[in-house]
Parts: C-alpha cells; sequence; structure tokens
C-alpha cells in the first residue's frame, strides 16, 4: 500500500472527498508547522495568493513574485531578497515592489529586468535559464520555465521565464514559476520541497504536474497557482515519499 502524508496548511478551500491518504492532519495555525528543517534552521512557508510567497531563514524574507500590494506582506518578515520568475501581471508588479522592495536585492530575468525603473535595476541581477548566483546569502539556480504543449507555447515561450532552486543550507527549495515539465525540471534532485503551479491553459494540468512530481520526486510538494483546478490527482496518485502540502493561497 502507498503511504503519503498530506497536510492542509490553514483553511484550504479544495474539497477533500474521496481523498486517499494514510495520516491526514488539518492545520488552522501552529498545530502542523509549515517548516522545512535545515541543517541552519528552519525554512518558514508563508503562502500569500495565488503565485506569491515568502520563505522565511536565518531571520530574513524571501520573496516569490510579490504581487497585490503592500498590505498583503503587512506582518510578514521585511525583505531581504526577492525572485521573480517573468513579466506576467500575477508575478510581477512593480507599484507591489515600490512598496516594499526598495532597496532589496533582486534576481529576475531579462524581461522584467527591462521593465524595472533605473533605482530597481541598480539592484538586480539578471538570471538566464541554466545560470546560477546567489542573493541574501543563498545560492540560487534558474530553471527552465515555459510552456511544452504547441497550443500554448504563446503564454510561456522558451527562454523567457525562469523557476528558481534556493539552496538553504543542506536543503534545496524549487518554485517552478509558471511553466508545463521542462527537461530541467524532470532532470532535478534531491528537492526537499517544491512549488508547482497548474492551471489550464497556462501552466500544467494537474496530472502533468503529478507525472512531473512522481518523476523528480520531491520531498514535500506544495500545489500552488491553481486557480479552480481539481487538485485529486494529486490527492490519490502521489509516489511514496512524497508529502503533499495544501496550503491556503486564495
Amino acid at each position: 500500500m502507498v503511504t503519503r502524508r498530506t497536510i492542509i496548511a490553514g483553511m484550504a478551500s479544495l474539497p477533500l472527498a474521496g481523498l486517499v491518504t494514510t495520516t491526514l492532519v488539518q492545520a488552522q495555525d501552529s498545530a502542523v508547522p509549515n517548516t522545512l528543517s535545515t541543517s541552519a534552521g528552519d525554512v518558514t512557508v508563508h503562502p500569500v495568493n495565488h503565485a506569491s510567497l515568502v520563505l522565511e531563514w536565518d531571520g530574513k524574507g524571501y520573496y516569490l513574485d510579490p504581487v497585490g500590494g503592500g498590505d498583503l506582506y503587512a506582518g510578514l518578515p521585511a525583505p531581504a531578497a526577492i525572485l521573480i520568475t517573468h513579466g506576467h501581471g500575477d508575478h510581477f508588479d512593480l507599484p507591489t515592489l515600490e512598496a516594499i522592495g526598495a532597496g532589496v536585492p533582486i534576481i529576475t530575468t531579462q524581461e522584467v529586468f527591462d521593465k524595472l525603473p533605473e533605482a530597481f535595476q541598480a539592484n538586480a541581477t539578471v538570471l538566464a535559464n541554466g545560470d546560477s548566483g546567489e542573493i541574501a546569502g543563498v545560492p540560487v539556480r534558474a530553471i527552465a520555465a515555459h510552456n511544452i504543449t504547441e497550443d500554448r507555447m504563446r503564454y510561456h515561450p522558451v527562454g523567457v521565464g525562469n523557476g528558481y532552486v534556493l539552496s538553504f543550507a543542506d536543503k534545496q527549495v524549487y518554485v517552478a514559476g509558471d511553466t508545463e515539465p521542462t527537461d530541467d525540471m524532470l532532470a532535478l534532485t534531491e528537492i526537499a520541497m517544491a512549488f508547482l503551479p497548474m492551471n489550464l491553459p497556462f501552466t500544467m494540468t494537474p496530472e502533468q504536474a503529478l507525472e512531473a512530481a512522481n518523476t523528480f520526486k520531491p520531498a514535500i510538494l506544495y500545489p500552488y497557482h491553481y486557480g479552480e483546478s481539481d487538485l485529486s490527482p494529486l490527492q490519490t496518485g502521489l509516489a511514496d515519499g512524497i508529502e503533499l502540502r495544501m496550503a491556503k493561497w486564495y
């Protein structure tokens, strides 16, 4: 029998009928910590909305695709670093950056860099697919993020967007951005935590996300950027050893 663990972090709005797991834990607040243990302290996950999240580690906030206005980030750790995957409005929003990110180092794509005012460009580093860098003491690798299905290629062409693998001490966290299962994604190894998008027509189907997760086998999987998608394939089909965490994104 396949054993899996599903954690509901916060009050997820998804229906859980038919959920097949050996352990189901519901967390309203601190009952189930939204954390990843590393050799240098925990990474705490703060889901914000849709594709925006904050990873807190060593007292620092690592902001991924912050949008939605500064008020959404009130009470969260101040940003020590900002990473932006691509230029679509649900991932890149200049007014939000102006509200939270003045003077904060940024890693992003050439597409986004070209849209930034000079003051933000001065603190920004461009990573192309396959490049590596570092931000606020954390090594970062840029992973190709694009569509692979012919009739979806216009949404996210090859070479424009990034996903990111961040190395927090001995653990790697993968935030995929908007993508289908690229060769780069499927070749990943030793990923402790992954955030995978799944909404049509822009990114993956839940079935694609399931196949991808079962290929590169992150220890923890967070579905995000899923809109109204039916996530039941993930709730029943993940390989042994992958922990599914359902956070409140909406």
